[in-house]
């Protein structure tokens, strides 16, 4: 806007009614500054006539601008609450299709057939050297609680050992019956048995005859009648208890004859009681042992009168355990009086009974220890199940096993391997040890008189053992065994442990090849063992030394075929390598042997 006087700038103004009265105050005063400014230049010099142009700067007004507020004004929530009522339906149009889903079926896991179990079995099975091996098992359920069960076991052979002159064949036959109830409370059984045992003394001396002329040595060889029989009548039973402070009891007697006039009689009643006594168990062991016994002659054949023995053991063992976190400790003593029948032997013994066990790495390792002794009743019967060849002219009397003590580890090295080593320090007084009798080649002798019997004779013994033991499950159906035993005598009185090895090995393979086919191998060594015999029909310049009887190894194997649930046949052979050992001194053992037959299950 152009101004060319202040009359028509004022006259300008004028038009501007619109503006609020502060408005028109501000420009009245803007133009008084102008005015005066105006006066003061045309005082101060006249700069004429100029155009002037104003521009009036931007001014906002409040609704350019948009600014948030603090606190946001309210909502009326009545009319955004407000919902629509909705109204649906479904067009009921059916629609085709051939579209059909299978079923699912759960993925289980897959089950072996549970094999059957039968209650009894019958085996059969024959061999060369004349072998014959039979067994019968039956057991029968009287009712829910009540059974009768019965064993038959046969197992004989007629020889013919290869270079063994005189009758080598053997029997054993054996008949058990037993009968018994299972209740909730009470287990009992009682049980009655029979056996049989034929044996002949064929080992003779390798230089037997050699004081004979051969007429003579062939006529009192072929003279010798070598059999001995043995017969053992046994009852018994036993009786378990679920409560109360008798907690079992257990009672044996046996009656063993043979055919030299000799007999003997045992008998063993062990009860154990249990009661606790400040919060801990104590649990006792009492024991009567009584064993008596006669032989008719002695070896020599001059006594006038039988030969009697007899002792009668009475013990009391009693023990708690106490189990610490890993710790289990079972701490004991064994008191016995053992009285004799025949002269005054009456002693009192004391004995150890400690044993504890330790987890070093839970079931991985496991360290146990033990310190035990026993008075040890020894029988007749208990020698010749050990030496079937003894002369019945034996010395009977207890051995005093003063202590066994034992320490080792045992665990697992795997999942599947198990092992058990162990250390043992043993003292016995009085142990028994079989030697072969002296002889003479004399035809008034015994059958048993020419060197082809065994005696027992007496030693205080002291053993250091080791034991080692490993058992795998390598694969399936395949399991693997095996065990090594070392030991150390020291003698008292005896120049050697006569017949006790230093060296015993075991190994043992089973095997599954199918389902139906089954193989077995074991194996053994037993290191060298001394004897010692004279023929005192000669007089010896010097004395010979002990005899050595080498090691032997043994090998056997068997297959198996398993036709269905009740039958499977068998094959085995026993000493594969035809390996001509002696097991005890003169008894030369059978080569190789080979059995075939069957085992059959079957419930009635």
């Amino acid at each position: 806007m152009k101004i060319k006087n202040i009359n028509t700038f004022i006259n300008k103004l004028s038009t501007f009614s619109t503006f609020s009265p502060l408005v028109r105050a501000g420009v009245g005063f803007l133009f008084l500054l102008l005015t005066q400014f105006s006066f003061a230049q045309d005082k101060k010099d006249n700069i004429g006539t100029e155009v002037v142009n104003v521009v009036k700067p931007y001014t906002p007004t409040i609704s350019d601008a948009f600014k948030v507020k603090e606190v946001p004004a309210s909502i009326n929530t009545d009319e955004n609450a407000k919902k629509e009522n909705v109204n649906y339906s479904i067009l009921p149009f059916p629609v085709a299709s051939t579209f059909a889903p299978a079923k699912g079926n759960a993925q289980g896991v897959e089950k072996g057939k549970q094999e059957r179990l039968f209650k009894n079995y019958a085996t059969l099975g024959i061999g060369n050297y004349g072998r014959l091996n039979a067994e019968l098992y039956v057991n029968e359920d009287l009712n829910n609680n009540e059974y009768v069960s019965g064993m038959f076991r046969h197992n004989s052979s007629q020889g013919d050992i290869k270079d063994v002159l005189q009758d080598n064949f053997y029997y054993d036959t054996k008949i058990d019956l037993q009968y018994g109830s299972n209740e909730q409370d009470l287990t009992w059984n009682i049980k009655a048995g029979y056996q049989n045992q034929i044996y002949n003394w064929y080992g003779l001396p390798v230089n037997f005859g050699n004081t004979l002329t051969p007429p003579a040595d062939m006529a009192l060889i072929y003279g010798i009648k070598l059999r001995q029989s043995y017969n053992t009548l046994t009852a018994g039973g036993s009786m378990a208890f679920e409560n109360g402070i008798l907690n079992d009891v257990t009672l044996d007697f046996a009656h063993f004859t043979d055919d030299f006039s000799s007999a003997e009689n045992s008998f063993l009643l062990a009860p154990t009681f249990k009661f606790d006594v400040l919060d801990e168990a104590i649990k006792t062991k009492v024991f009567v042992d009584y064993v008596d016994g006669s032989f008719k002659n002695n070896y020599l054949g001059t006594n006038t009168s039988p030969t009697n023995y007899g002792f009668i053991n009475l013990g009391i063992v009693p023990s708690f355990v106490m189990n610490r976190e890993d710790w289990t400790i079972n701490v004991g003593a064994g008191l016995v009086y053992s009285m004799g029948k025949e002269n005054d032997t009456n002693k009192f013994y004391v004995y150890p009974s400690i044993s504890a066990s330790y987890k070093v790495v839970g079931d991985l390792m496991i360290f146990y220890t033990s310190a035990i002794g026993n008075l040890q009743q020894n029988t007749y019967k208990n020698f010749v199940d050990g030496n079937p060849y003894v002369s019945p002219t034996l010395n009977i009397k207890p051995t005093n096993e003063l202590y066994d003590i034992q320490a080792g580890l045992k665990g697992k090295l795997a999942s599947t391997v198990s092992y058990d080593v162990k250390a043992s320090y043993i003292h016995d007084e009085n142990k028994a040890l079989f030697r072969s009798n002296d002889y003479t080649e004399k035809d008034t002798n015994a059958n048993y008189g020419f060197g082809n019997s065994f005696q027992v004779v007496y030693d205080d013994l002291t053993t250091m053992r080791f034991y080692g033991e490993i058992k795998a499950d390598l694969a399936k159906g395949l399991t693997v065994e095996a065990d090594v035993t070392v030991s150390s005598y020291t003698k008292k009185s005896e120049q050697e442990a006569w017949n006790l090895p230093e060296l015993q090995l075991n190994g043992k393979a089973d095997f599954m090849i199918t389902n139906k086919w089954f193989a077995g191998v074991n194996l053994f060594y037993v290191g060298e063992r001394k004897d010692y015999q004279l023929n005192t029909d000669i007089v010896y310049v010097t004395a010979p030394s002990p005899i050595t009887l080498d090691g032997y190894f043994d090998l056997n194997a068997n297959v198996r075929y398993k036709h269905n649930d009740r039958f499977t046949a068998f094959l085995k052979a026993n000493n594969i390598l035809n390996n001509d050992y002696q097991k005890w001194l003169n008894y030369q053992v059978q080569g190789f042997q080979v059995m075939v037959g069957g085992n059959y299950k079957f419930d009635f």
